[in-house]
């Protein structure tokens, strides 16, 4: 199914055998060198092997976006590493650890000094075009076989995380709301030109990313999700949505009670985690929007066998009644999964799939 499945599902269309997606599978080095018996330990074999994952696997879309957050350190603007804890091993052998830590806005009063086009730049929409258009068709060469797309990551939380860190994003939001709310729309408008950018190139999926919330819920009040954050997202997404492209959200953490101000903005499309109520969800969009996940990943990493497949057709009886849902596991496949428990869930899903 591959490419047509997930085309299907972004158009409402019934396939008889739902779709899937995973998210860093293809990077879990042991599982995928036991999916496709390529030897996984030489790295020069990775990425073939990543793009055969995807085809054993039969990806119905590649989640990916094509950043922003790079250009937010083209011109030299300054931008909070927060460091990372190891999560895996990339294609090249590295681990992705990184211990440094940067927090160049020492207090609220840098924040308000902050002007985002004087930092960070504008850049010229052809470039930005080309850009897009290239970063896609690498990845469309990589993983042909699977729906791929262009987005964006850092669209306004996460890009202001990416700016700030989390201390210096609530202290400042927490200090005074309306200096804060200024930032947001001088961001909004900075984020503005690259999603103008993708509006024109001719890839039809876009990916909004934004980590909004946290698994516990929303980090401020849902008045000021209200006021402050979907009302940009519609604006970002408009010139999209004029063009035709077929947008799916992601967001990390628990966004049930923002579900139907996610659709509102135009969102065709909801990736969601374990904790967000993808029943819920299914219940009153199914007929008229897409859906993936909800897989725990917990229990892929620490469950039995019973509970793999009781998680399985926990999402199977919620999704396979819709066209538009796709599989997956939340939040990722990490290196740490047992290949063993892995397989087993490729095992269920091939078995419960089926319409």
């Amino acid at each position: 199914m591959s490419y047509n499945s997930g085309w299907k599902a972004l158009n409402m269309e019934f396939t008889d055998k739902v779709p899937r997606t995973e998210y860093s599978a293809h990077n879990h080095w042991e599982l995928v060198k036991e999916v496709t018996g390529i030897d996984t330990s030489k790295e020069e074999n990775r990425k073939n092997a990543s793009s055969e994952f995807l085809r054993k696997w039969d990806y119905a879309f590649m989640w990916s976006t094509s950043g922003a957050g790079q250009y937010l350190k083209m011109r030299g603007g300054r931008t909070t590493d927060m460091g990372h804890a190891e999560y895996a091993e990339l294609a090249n052998g590295r681990s992705d650890f990184r211990d440094t830590v940067q927090a160049p806005f020492k207090d609220p009063e840098d924040v308000w000094a902050l002007d985002v086009w004087k930092e960070y730049g504008e850049f010229d929409k052809k470039t930005l075009v080309k850009d897009f258009e290239d970063t896609y068709k690498r990845i469309s060469t990589t993983y042909p076989n699977t729906l791929n797309m262009t987005g964006i990551y850092t669209t306004m939380v996460s890009g202001l995380l990416n700016i700030l860190g989390w201390d210096m994003f609530l202290l400042s939001l927490g200090t005074d709301e309306k200096k804060f709310a200024k930032l947001m729309d001088m961001y909004c408008e900075w984020i503005k030109q690259f999603y103008d950018a993708c509006a024109e190139t001719s890839i039809p999926v876009f990916m909004c990313h934004d980590d909004m919330v946290w698994t516990s819920g929303p980090f401020a009040s849902p008045d000021w999700y209200r006021k402050n954050l979907f009302p940009k997202y519609k604006k970002l997404l408009a010139p999209l949505k004029e063009a035709g492209k077929k947008i799916i959200f992601t967001s990390d953490g628990t966004y049930t009670m923002f579900f139907d101000d996610i659709v509102d903005c135009g969102a065709d499309m909801l990736v969601m985690e374990p904790s967000s109520d993808m029943t819920l969800f299914a219940e009153k969009y199914g007929k008229t929007h897409g859906f993936v996940g909800n897989a725990d990943c917990r229990i892929l990493l620490d469950g039995s066998k019973e509970d793999i497949y009781k998680e399985v057709e926990r999402c199977m009886n919620t999704g396979k009644k819709y066209p538009g849902f796709i599989m997956a596991v939340g939040n990722h496949i990490p290196q740490n999964t047992p290949v063993d428990n892995a397989l087993y869930y490729n095992e269920a899903y091939e078995k419960l799939s089926a319409r």
